[in-house]
């Protein structure tokens, strides 16, 4: 291997994003799980919570379905963390294979490309897991629902957004466009 090469490829990447990955799907196989149990356990476990944050902390407030909705926020909003973090060092494991390189630029910017795709992967995940829960006992789908999943995830990637444009200000840098 020339030395050009060795610079153009990142082990530290490499690492980073297999292990974002694996959390990735790791993730994914978790709300799958929870999607799976069946409306008697899904309610069980949300009155268990419900429980908790009623004796513990007094939050009379507090109800079931809320539980239930702000869960759905939480776990999109820690799968768009999970996928930007994998798509984002999988763009910088080369030089050669990232999306700087590509020859067709449909979006304009490397960010701009891993939020588009983050919201692709997490939006048709929403969408499987509601379409998953027709098909067990005591569920039903909502499009209600993915769209609550759509606030955790467009929370997250707004933030990552600002942490980038945040990042490059504190560096002095301006973002690399592509027209």
């Amino acid at each position: 291997m020339n030395m050009t090469k060795e610079k153009n490829f990142s082990g530290i990447n490499l690492i980073f994003a297999i292990t974002f990955w694996l959390l990735t799907i790791s993730w994914v196989i978790v709300i799958f799980l929870f999607s799976s149990e069946t409306g008697d356990d899904s309610s069980i476990t949300s009155q268990y919570i419900y429980r908790i944050l009623l004796d513990k902390f007094n939050m009379t407030f507090v109800t079931e379905i809320l539980i239930r909705k702000v869960f759905h926020v939480i776990e999109f909003a820690v799968l768009t963390l999970l996928t930007y973090s994998a798509i984002d060092f999988t763009n910088k494991i080369s030089i050669e294979s990232s999306y700087a390189e590509s020859p067709i630029k449909i979006l304009q910017s490397d960010n701009e490309m891993v939020i588009i795709f983050t919201l692709w992967f997490c939006g048709l995940n929403a969408i499987f897991d509601e379409y998953h829960q027709l098909y067990v006992i005591g569920r039903s789908g909502s499009i209600i629902d993915v769209l609550i999943d759509a606030i955790g995830i467009i929370f997250v990637l707004a933030v990552a957004r600002f942490i980038f444009i945040i990042n490059l200000k504190a560096k002095g840098r301006k973002e690399v466009r592509y027209s």
